[in-house]
C-alpha cells in the first residue's frame, strides 16, 4: 500500500504544455481529431460538435468516446431494456428499494436488513490480459457494492472459455481462476458459487462474469449524485496511471480484428490489498455520515463519475484536473480523464464534513485529493493547467448519448438448426444396462460435468464464517444476521446451448434454473440481476438474438414475480464472419436470482447426508433432449428445440420448496438441468458420499418415457427431494397441494448409486470419474 505523500497535492511544477482549451476548439473548427480511433462512428463525432456547437477538444473527445462507448451507454439495447422497467408490478416492487440505473440494486429482506447484489462483465480484457482481466473484473464489480454504502459479503463468478483441447485454452483459464481466486481471496471475500463451461464459441470470446453481494442497513443506502452547492469533489484512493486508458470503449465495445497486441494497454492492473484498505475506509466514511454522494471509478474512470455524479445532481460541477494525484506525470488531459486504473472512489462532501472526511482517509492511508466543486452552473467544467479544457452539458456526455434501434431478424439459418433435432438426427440412444452405465460416466466425466473442485479449491469459499452453502450445492447461502440466522441464497445460470436453439426460451430457462436452484436451499425468490452476452449489435443476428432473450426474460421476470434490480450488457463478442451461423458466441444471458431465508441454518444441500430417506422427484419428465448434454457429449450436435419452460410449474415448486425447508419436512433437495437425473442423483451421492438406490418404473410408467429419457432427459422443473420415510406422506401432500407432481423413487444407502434393473456405479468409481477430468487437463 502506498503512504499518502499529502491530503492537499502540490501543482506540478513542469512546464505548462500547449493545451487544446475550449477557446482553442473554437477558433479552429476543422482540426482533424481522431475520433474513429477512440471508438467514435462519423455521425457520432458530428453529433458532438453539434451538441457543443463547436468541435469537442481533445479531453472532450476523449470523455465522450468512453461514455457514448457501447459498454457505457448501451446505445444499442438501452432501447430493449427498458422492457425490464416496463414489466415491474407493483407487487415485484414490493421488496425492492433500489431498482435499475444505479451502481447495484438493493432488496429488502426484512429486519432492517437490505442486500445489494450486482453481475457485470469483464470479457474482452480478460482474453487480452486473464489473469489482470479476471482481477479487475472482481475489483470493478466489489467496488460497484461499496458504493451503495455496503459492506461486500460475497463474490460469484461465471466463466466460459473455448474448447478444452485449443492450444490457448490453457492460458485463458489459468490466467482468470487465478485473477478471480487471487484477487476475492485477497480481499477476504468468501466465493460462494458460479458456474464454469467450455464450448468451441468461446474461442475468441471468453466469457468472464463476476457477482457480487454486499449487506446494509435500510438507511445506509448511497446513491451515486452531486447535489449541494460548494460541496466538494473528493477522489480518493490509488491513484491515476496510465492503464486501462480507453478500455471500456476500446476492449468491451468493439472486436479483436486489430490483434491483440495492440490492446494491451488497455487492461487495467489491480490490487486487491488497496481494495480491501478502501472498503474499510469506505464503511467508516458511511458511518461517519461525511458523505452525501459517492461513485466508484470504473469503467471511463474521470469521465464517468464526473459526469454521472454531476448529471445526477441538481447543478452542475467543476474540476480542477491538476489536483487529481498520478502514478505517471507524463499523462496528457485526456489519458487521466479515460484512465480506469482500478481502486479508486469519487465522493461528494459538505465542506463542514471535510476535515472529518480527512481525517478517516488519513487514517487509513487512502491518498485523497479534493478536486472539484458542485456548483450551479448546470455545467461540467474542468481546468487543466489553469485553462478550461471541458466545458459539456454532463448530461449529454452520461445519459444523453446515441440511443440506436439497430436492425434485427431472425438468422437465415435458425429454422434449419431448430429442424435439426435430435430424433430427427437419428442419433443412437443406448438402450441396454451396461450402454446406459457407460453414457452416465461418460456425461460424469465431460468437462462441462465434471467436478469443479480444481477451480474451486483455489477460491476461500468459508471466509469471514458466515458461508452456510458454498459450490457444489445448488446455490451459495450467505448470514446476514449473526443473532437470527437472517440470510440470502444466490444463483446464477445460463445455457448458451439453449439460447442459440431459442434465445427467447434460452433466456427464460436461464431464470428458471436460477430461480430453481434456490428454491432447493429452502430461500423465497426475491430479485434477479443479469449479465447478457452477445455478439455484435451491428448484426442483424446478433441483434435478433439480443432483442429475443431481453423480451424472454422480461416475460418471465413477470410471470414469476421477481424484478430486474440491475445488470451489465456485453456486445461485441464474436469474431466470426457475419451472417453465419458461427460468427458469435452462444447468445448467453446470465442470470443471477437472490432469494431470503428466516435461518440459513435450516438451508437445504444438495446431496443427503444419511441412509434410509426417501427419495422423491418432483416434477415431470418429457422426451426433452435437443441441446442436452448428452447430445453434446456423445454426438457432438446441436440442433431442435430446447426444453419447454414452465414457470407456472416452476413457481408452484419454489413454493413447495420452501414450506418443506420451513416446515422440516425435507432433508436435501437437488435440481434436475444438465446430464438431467442420473447426473443429479451422482451429485447428491458424491455431495457426502451415501449412495441411492431408485427404480425408474414410476417414472417410465407416468410420464410414458423410457428410461433412457427418464435419466438423462432435461426437462425443466424438476427436483429431488430427500425425507425421512416418517415425513414421507407429508411432503407428498404438501407437493400435491402445490399442484407439483410427485412420486417416490427409492432411498439413499450404500456406496454406490444403482438404477434397479439396469446398472450401478460405485461411488469410488463415480468419484474418481467425476474429479479426474479438470485436473488432467489443466494440471
Amino acid at each position: 500500500m502506498t503512504a499518502p505523500a499529502s491530503q492537499a497535492p502540490s501543482r506540478p511544477t513542469p512546464p505548462v504544455p500547449n493545451l487544446d482549451t475550449v477557446e482553442t476548439a473554437a477558433a479552429t473548427p476543422d482540426e482533424v481529431q481522431p475520433y474513429g480511433e477512440l471508438g467514435l462512428k462519423e455521425d457520432e463525432y458530428q453529433r458532438i460538435k453539434d451538441i457543443l456547437g463547436r468541435r469537442p477538444t481533445a479531453a472532450e473527445l476523449a470523455m465522450y468516446s468512453v461514455m457514448w462507448s457501447e459498454h457505457c451507454s448501451y446505445k444499442s439495447s438501452k432501447v430493449h431494456l427498458s422492457k425490464f422497467g416496463e414489466k415491474v408490478t407493483d407487487e415485484m416492487k414490493e421488496h425492492l428499494l433500489v431498482g435499475i440505473g444505479e451502481n447495484a440494486g438493493v432488496v429488502d429482506i426484512g429486519d432492517g436488513w437490505a442486500v445489494t447484489f450486482k453481475v457485470e462483465s469483464h470479457n474482452h480484457p480478460s482474453f487480452v490480459e486473464p489473469y489482470q482481466g479476471a482481477a479487475t473484473g472482481v475489483g470493478g464489480i466489489v467496488r460497484d457494492i461499496i458504493s451503495m454504502g455496503a459492506r461486500p459479503v460475497a463474490v460469484m463468478d461465471q466463466l466460459r472459455f473455448g474448447a478444452v483441447d485449443h492450444p490457448d485454452t490453457a492460458r485463458v483459464v489459468h490466467g482468470v481462476v487465478s485473477g478471480v481466486g487471487g484477487y476475492g481471496n485477497s480481499l477476504g471475500l468468501p466465493n460462494i458459487g458460479g458456474e464454469l463451461v467450455f464450448d468451441g464459441s468461446y474461442q475468441g470470446n471468453p466469457l468472464v462474469n463476476a457477482l457480487c453481494l454486499g449487506v446494509l442497513r435500510h438507511e445506509d443506502i448511497h446513491l451515486a449524485n452531486a447535489t449541494g452547492l460548494g460541496n466538494k469533489v473528493v477522489l480518493f484512493g490509488a491513484r491515476t496511471g496510465g492503464d486501462g486508458i480507453g478500455g471500456a470503449s476500446i476492449l468491451a465495445s468493439e472486436t479483436f480484428e486489430d490483434g491483440v497486441p495492440a490492446k494491451r494497454p488497455s487492461v487495467q492492473v489491480g490490487d486487491p490489498f488497496m481494495e480491501k484498505v478502501l472498503i474499510e475506509c469506505c464503511l467508516e466514511l458511511f458511518s461517519a455520515k461525511v458523505v452525501e454522494g459517492i461513485q466508484d471509478l470504473g469503467a471511463a474512470g474521470i469521465s464517468c463519475a464526473t459526469s454521472e455524479l454531476a448529471s445526477n445532481g441538481d447543478g452542475g460541477m467543476h474540476v480542477e484536473l491538476d489536483d487529481v494525484l498520478l502514478r505517471d506525470p507524463t499523462l496528457n488531459a485526456g489519458e487521466i480523464l479515460m484512465s480506469e486504473s482500478q481502486e479508486r472512489m469519487m465522493a461528494v462532501v459538505r465542506p463542514d464534513q471535510l476535515d472529518a472526511f480527512l481525517a478517516i482517509t488519513r487514517k487509513w492511508e487512502v491518498e485523497t485529493a479534493v478536486i472539484g466543486e458542485v456548483n450551479g452552473s448546470g455545467r461540467l467544467t474542468i481546468d487543466h493547467h489553469g485553462q478550461r479544457i471541458v466545458d459539456v452539458d454532463p448530461k449529454t456526455v452520461a445519459h444523453e448519448g446515441p440511443v440506436y434501434e439497430r436492425p434485427y431478424a431472425r438468422p437465415a439459418w435458425q429454422d434449419a438448426l431448430q429442424a435439426d433435432t435430435t430424433v430427427a438426427a437419428s442419433l443412437a440412444r443406448p438402450a441396454s444396462g451396461s450402454e446406459l452405465r457407460e453414457t452416465a460416466l461418460r456425461l460424469l466425466a465431460s468437462p462441462n460435468l465434471a467436478s469443479k473442485e480444481w477451480v474451486t479449491n483455489q477460491y476461500d469459499r468459508f471466509v469471514q464464517g458466515n458461508t452456510a452453502l458454498a459450490q457444489p450445492d445448488d446455490s451459495g447461502v450467505i448470514r446476514v444476521d449473526e443473532s437470527t440466522g437472517l440470510g440470502v441464497a444466490l444463483a446464477t445460470d445460463a445455457n448458451g446451448r439453449y439460447g442459440k436453439l431459442d434465445p427467447r426460451t434460452g433466456a427464460a430457462l436461464a431464470l428458471a434454473e436460477a430461480y430453481r436452484n434456490v428454491a432447493t436451499s429452502g430461500a423465497k425468490p426475491l430479485a434477479v440481476t443479469d449479465c447478457l452476452n452477445f455478439g455484435s449489435p451491428e448484426h442483424p443476428d446478433s441483434m435478433w438474438q439480443l432483442v429475443e432473450a431481453i423480451e424472454g426474460l422480461a416475460d418471465a421476470c413477470q410471470e414469476l414475480g421477481v424484478p430486474v434490480t440491475g445488470g451489465n450488457v456485453s456486445l461485441y463478442n464474436g469474431t466470426g464472419e457475419p451472417g453465419q451461423i458461427d460468427s458469435s458466441i452462444h447468445p448467453t444471458p446470465v442470470v443471477g436470482v437472490l432469494g431470503v431465508l428466516d435461518d440459513v441454518s435450516t438451508a437445504l444441500p444438495s446431496g443427503w447426508q444419511t441412509e434410509g430417506l426417501s427419495l422423491l422427484l418432483l416434477g415431470t419428465t418429457r422426451d426433452e433432449l435437443d441441446g442436452s448434454a448428452w447430445a453434446d457429449v456423445v454426438h457432438s450436435h446441436l440442433g431442435g428445440l430446447p426444453p419447454r419452460v414452465d414457470l407456472a410449474a416452476e413457481k408452484a415448486l419454489a413454493s413447495a420448496l420452501v414450506e418443506a425447508r420451513t416446515t422440516g419436512l425435507a432433508a436435501a433437495a437437488h435440481d434436475l438441468s444438465e446430464g438431467g437425473l442420473v447426473q443429479a442423483l451422482l451429485e447428491a451421492s458424491l455431495r457426502f458420499g451415501v449412495g441411492a438406490s431408485v427404480a425408474l418404473e414410476g417414472v417410465t410408467g407416468r410420464d410414458k418415457v423410457d428410461p433412457f429419457v427418464a435419466l438423462f432427459a432435461e426437462s425443466t422443473g424438476r427436483v429431488i427431494v430427500a425425507v425421512d420415510p416418517e415425513h414421507e406422506g407429508e411432503l407428498t401432500h404438501l407437493a400435491e397441494d402445490a399442484g407439483v407432481p410427485v412420486l417416490r423413487l427409492g432411498a439413499t444407502g450404500g456406496d454406490a448409486v444403482v438404477i434397479e434393473g439396469q446398472f450401478e456405479i460405485p461411488l469410488s468409481e463415480a468419484r474418481e470419474t467425476h474429479e479426474a477430468t479438470l485436473p488432467s487437463i489443466f494440471g
